[in-house]
């Protein structure tokens, strides 16, 4: 999933008397004795971007026998875990764009920073952040797109789950959508929204793929039933202590048009619940 680009600020300690104009590339570095400044607020993207630029330069590079990396001091080590870090970040941030239909001519990536080092770009600051601009504004409709035409799909799935899962025995369909399956019944008494409540889940999407697991943190989960989502809310006061229930909640009773991560939009929610305990009710309002 796409975030929104981090502006970050930065400063790089580099060598004496060094001065250098990434313009190109559209990050501008001015270096004094002993320090680079990055302008702040600079997209991480195109930090990232100078980085490859950079490493890319030489051609003959790729040629060679890599040099042997220490990382025998902390300087070394810190140098090195910054660059690390921005590969790590760029190696997702090339393959996410690749994702979208947007490809960087890498080749082009290595001119501009070679062009710039011997000031020589071939444009100005001004057409640099006009293009770049451009660029991000491609990105962010593509994303878009990708997202809504996902939701569209995790719809549609989720409503022909619903239809199928409907019909099995043993399922149980509320007046809000809500099918529930008893896999144990519980003795104990029923809560109410007010409620707090102590409880054993996990949870999945139609794929199987687990998104949230107390079982798998090794300690149940207490939280009131008001402050949950609808599935939740409506489907744990079906419950008497003691009981797990199978819940699979379509989409407007979960997170909705709402991407969560691990949670797309529009995704319809399988839960395997035990009620452990009531542990109280809500204070009521003061008068």
């Amino acid at each position: 999933m796409w975030l929104a680009p981090f502006l970050i600020n930065i400063k790089l300690t580099m060598a004496p008397h060094i001065k250098l104009s990434c313009a190109s590339i559209g990050v501008l570095i001015v270096g004094t004795v002993g320090e680079l400044r990055m302008k702040q607020t600079i997209k991480l993207s195109l930090v990232a971007a100078s980085v490859l630029a950079l490493v890319a330069c030489n051609k003959k590079a790729e040629e060679q026998k890599p040099a042997e990396v220490k990382l025998d001091t902390e300087m070394q080590q810190q140098a090195y875990g910054i660059g690390a870090s921005v590969g790590n970040f760029l190696q997702k941030d090339l393959a996410d764009k690749k994702e979208l239909g947007i490809e960087l001519d890498q080749e082009l990536l290595m001119r501009g920073f070679k062009d710039a080092l011997a000031g020589e770009a071939k444009l100005d600051e001004a057409k640099i952040r006009e293009v770049l601009t451009a660029l991000d504004s491609s990105v962010r409709e593509k994303q878009t797109a990708k997202a809504e035409a996902d939701a569209k799909k995790n719809k549609e799935e989720g409503d022909k789950f619903l239809a199928e899962n409907a019909k099995k025995e043993g399922v149980t369909v509320t007046d809000s959508g809500l099918q529930y399956e008893v896999l144990s019944e519980g003795d104990g008494e029923k809560p109410v929204a007010t409620d707090m409540v102590k409880v054993h889940y996990k949870g999945t999407l139609l794929d199987g793929s687990e998104f949230d697991s107390s079982y798998a943190r090794n300690e149940p989960a207490s939280f009131r039933l008001n402050q949950v989502i609808a599935g939740w809310t409506e489907g744990l006061q079906l419950m008497n202590v003691g009981a797990k229930y199978k819940f699979t909640i379509p989409a407007d009773l979960a997170y909705g048009t709402r991407d969560l991560g691990k949670i797309p939009a529009n995704s319809t929610l399988v839960f395997e619940v035990e009620l452990l305990d009531i542990e109280g009710e809500a204070e009521e309002a003061a008068e």
